[in-house]
Order: structure tokens, then C-alpha cells, then sequence
């Protein structure tokens, strides 16, 4: 199953170059972008496509950034709860106060995942 599955995956890259190449040989001709104070820049298109396609997903890793930072700080917190519970269990002297003690829950999300899961 697991051939099969990279199998897919290496299909599926090689479609997806070979689209992307097939749209660079079709969009070979020249255009000219024209800035401010009247400067232009005249260059294949394709190179203007994928400029715009690299900003695009600079914008939208740097819009991610503050939500996984979010997520890794609240992974941390999780772990740093659990070895302390743990710690604490493992340091209890009577074996019957440690069988009254509470699980610690980790945080949940709002799709209902448990972080580090």
C-alpha cells in the first residue's frame, strides 16, 4: 500500500511539472510592466507568472506564521503539564493518594484536535 501510495505521489509531481511546463512554453512572449515615475520592465511572461505565484505563497506562509506559533507554544505548555504530572505521580508517597489523582487533559482546539496528536 505504501508503493502505491508513492507511486501516486511521483505521478502526481511529474503532471503537475509537466502542466507547469507546458504553461511556460505557451506564455514565452514578452510583456512589460510598467512601475511608478514611468520605469518599465519588459521580461517573459512566465517569469512574471511565477514571481506573482512566489509572492503569493510568501503572503500566505507569513499570514500562518502567528497561528502555528500559537499552536507551538501550546504544544509546549501541554508537554511541560504533562512531565510535571508525571513528576509529581512518581514523587507521591502513599500509593493510595496516587490513585485518586487527576489525569491532566490537553488542550483541545476548536476542530476538536488535541494538540501534539
Amino acid at each position: 500500500m505504501k508503493k502505491i501510495f508513492r507511486l501516486f505521489q511521483w505521478v502526481l509531481k511529474g503532471a503537475v511539472f509537466f502542466t507547469l511546463f507546458a504553461f511556460a512554453l505557451n506564455n514565452s512572449e514578452d510583456v512589460s510592466l510598467k512601475f511608478f515615475f514611468g520605469t518599465q520592465w519588459t521580461g517573459p511572461m512566465v517569469l512574471v507568472v511565477l514571481a506573482v505565484f512566489t509572492l503569493g505563497l510568501i503572503t500566505g506562509v507569513v499570514g500562518m506564521l502567528p497561528h502555528w506559533w500559537k499552536h507551538k507554544k501550546d504544544l509546549e505548555k501541554s508537554k511541560t503539564e504533562l512531565h510535571q504530572a508525571r513528576a509529581s505521580q512518581k514523587l507521591t508517597p502513599n500509593p493510595q493518594n496516587a490513585s485518586t489523582a487527576q489525569p491532566v487533559k490537553a488542550p483541545i482546539d476548536a476542530q476538536g484536535d488535541i494538540h501534539g496528536v
